[in-house]
């Protein structure tokens, strides 16, 4: 008895705090379900996690756990495709940014008001979008990107999203590998690259919040950071050190992140 009654005094003391990782899933706009988390009690922050990724990437992030302990509430969800959401297989579930109206509903559904974003990889692509979309976000991050995704035909798209459609290349089998050695749903893949946000330049220079364009120093696969920040008014560009898939996890990124917010 002694034991149990410690136990249940310890799980009410971390919901207390506002760190207890509470997993809860909400029906979007088109009763498809998407998973997400919601820790701490403080200014909201929502985290978008790249391709062939899931909320759980951000999980031993130094980002993630400095932002808890400074006292921000961090919403993390599973996109539509990917982790524990549901897993659709046809075009309309992906068509007309359904991933970022995913985002703007989430939102709705926690009654958050005001926000700040901060994107990683493809999360960026949709943390773009969004912020053309929806006027409760307060400030953004684009992480690790670059200004090809502005262009509707951007070639790296394209060939991701014919590559898992069965046109797989040489250049394209090693992240059709990986896929497959992960156990990724293939189909969602080639759905999410094939409707994927195109955001122009012309429409980013009416974004009017603070903006962060940050990436490591050895990334460069999706276009110029530089001329990503020089169509965004209101921002500015921070180079890390760091590679594409390792540049999120670092402190220098956190700590660029946590002074700009």
């Amino acid at each position: 008895m002694q034991i149990k009654i410690q136990t249940i005094t310890f799980f009410f003391m971390l919901c207390a705090i506002g760190n207890y990782a509470q997993t809860k899933s909400f029906q979007s706009f088109d009763d498809i379900k998407i998973v997400y988390t919601d820790e701490g009690g403080g200014k909201p922050v929502l985290l978008i996690h790249g391709f062939m990724d899931s909320r759980k990437s951000w999980d031993k992030t130094e980002l993630k756990k400095k932002l808890l302990a400074k006292g921000y509430r961090v919403i993390v969800p599973d996109l539509r495709g990917n982790g524990d959401s549901d897993k659709p297989h046809d075009d309309d579930a992906y068509s007309q940014n359904a991933e970022v109206t995913d985002l703007m509903f989430l939102m709705v559904h926690l009654r958050i008001g005001k926000y700040e974003v901060v994107g990683y990889s493809r999360g960026s692509i949709l943390a773009a979008k969004l912020i053309t979309l929806d006027r409760r976000v307060k400030k953004a991050v684009l992480g690790g990107m670059g200004s090809d995704f502005t262009k509707p035909n951007w070639n790296r798209r394209i060939m991701l999203r014919n590559a898992f459609n069965g046109i797989v290349t040489e250049e394209t089998k090693g992240v059709v590998d990986y896929a497959k050695s992960i156990g990724a749903d293939l189909k969602c893949l080639y759905l999410q690259q094939k409707h994927q946000s195109v955001t122009s330049k012309k429409a980013l220079a009416r974004v009017k919040i603070k903006v962060l364009v940050i990436a490591g120093n050895e990334d460069t696969d999706n276009g110029d950071p530089a001329e990503l920040q020089r169509a965004i008014p209101k921002s500015k560009l921070k180079i890390v050190k760091g590679d594409h898939n390792g540049t999120y996890k670092t402190k220098a990124f956190s700590e660029a992140i946590l002074s700009f917010l």
